[in-house]
């Protein structure tokens, strides 16, 4: 069993991540961005056989594209505004 909604949301972070200006994007706050959106959109699962690759998955309509990427703007701001102390700074 896969969340698809995983996978679109990691590519999203990394697509909208350079238009976001000031966000330090290390490691910790990158999982807390995405942790942050998952938590907040409907999961989308499939069944996988022993063996199958998913491929080219991609999401079921425009608004859960665009819902998907006004979470994942309001986890960059939320992150940026309020780092966990282990972050490591812009470099990463």
């Amino acid at each position: 069993m896969t969340n698809l909604l995983e996978a679109y949301v990691a590519r999203e972070y990394e697509r909208l991540r350079p238009g976001v200006d000031g966000f330090c994007g290390c490691a910790v706050c990158r999982d807390d961005v995405l942790v942050f959106a998952l938590n907040r959109l409907k999961p989308h699962y499939v069944a996988q056989r022993p063996g199958e690759i998913l491929t080219n998955v991609s999401m079921e309509g425009d608004q859960q594209r665009a819902d998907a990427a006004v979470v994942l703007m309001d986890a960059f701001k939320r992150v940026h505004a309020s780092p966990r102390p282990e972050h490591h700074g812009p470099s990463g």
